[in-house]
């Protein structure tokens, strides 16, 4: 069967009585398919408006889970989220930017989801909501595994929420591939560095995709690069010991040891990337 609902309530109501797979953009739902029919109920949710969008509030920034990635790109948004807009260009052409939904590319849960690493390095929550009310949790607890998550069948990603304490933080995001476009990543990173009136690091995100099966924030890093002058060479002080909580594999796209050397190349340029737009 196939359900179109035209508002959030209608759309819980609908999986809650009959199940089945949420469509929003469908760049990933289509593809996942082959040439195999539509897998029982489908729920398009792509004409629910009320939650395709940004707002920025004092405390926070939420953007709808409709929210497309091209629409990401031409918002006007606080410079800690130019790491994700970088992000947003890399997925795929303008064609699947216009199309693409920042929910459907957390909810697929690839590893190599180019928009996972900056949200997670803004600390994003999620906000998803069912029959029953709605629950938030970090981005950081959402994603459990390759292509697993922890959004209940009858859930629907409503909004991604971005607290607001790193607005003027630099920020950066790279990314390796086989080629230079419409790419699946080999590695990928982001960072944002915030640096406070001296010109040192008070504050510091890392967040590495495609180098294991959920994306990581590299913590102990982060906490050794705070007190550090915030100024070009800062990607010297990253070593290999801080890429420990990576695991990365052999595939068809690279060796896990290649993963692991481009990841430290991408983290000391990214880090650079901040440090030199002060």
């Amino acid at each position: 069967m196939y359900f179109r609902p035209g508002t959030l309530e209608e759309a819980v109501q609908v999986l809650a009585a009959h199940g089945g797979q949420i469509l929003s953009g469908g760049t990933d739902f289509y593809p996942a398919l082959g040439d195999r029919p539509l897998p029982g109920s489908v729920v398009d949710v792509s004409g629910i408006s009320e939650i395709r969008g940004i707002a920025v509030e004092p405390d926070e920034v939420s953007i709808g889970g409709l929210t497309t990635w091209s629409q990401v790109i031409a918002a006007p948004l606080p410079r800690c989220f130019d790491a994700l807009k970088g992000a947003a260009r890399e997925i795929g052409a303008n064609q699947i930017q216009n199309r693409a939904t920042v929910a459907g590319n957390l909810c697929n849960a690839s590893p190599a989801a180019d928009g996972v690493p900056p949200l997670l390095a803004l600390d994003a929550e999620l906000e998803l909501v069912s029959g029953a009310g709605s629950r938030r949790l970090p981005l950081r607890d959402f994603i459990v595994g390759n292509r697993k998550t922890l959004r209940r069948p009858d859930e629907i990603l409503s909004r991604v929420i971005v607290p607001r304490r790193l607005d003027d933080a630099a920020s950066a995001f790279l990314k390796l591939g086989a080629r230079r476009y419409l790419v699946i990543s080999i590695a990928m990173v982001a960072a944002i560095v915030q640096a406070d009136r001296a010109g040192l690091v008070a504050d510091a995100r890392i967040a590495v995709g495609s180098c294991s099966a959920t994306a990581q924030r590299l913590t102990a890093l982060e906490h050794a690069l705070v007190g550090a002058p915030a100024r070009i060479g800062l990607g010297a002080l990253v070593s290999r010991e801080h890429l420990a909580r990576l695991s990365p594999i052999d595939d068809v796209r690279a060796t896990a040891k290649y993963r692991n050397d481009a990841a430290l190349t991408l983290i000391r340029r990214a880090l650079e990337a901040c440090a030199g737009s002060r």
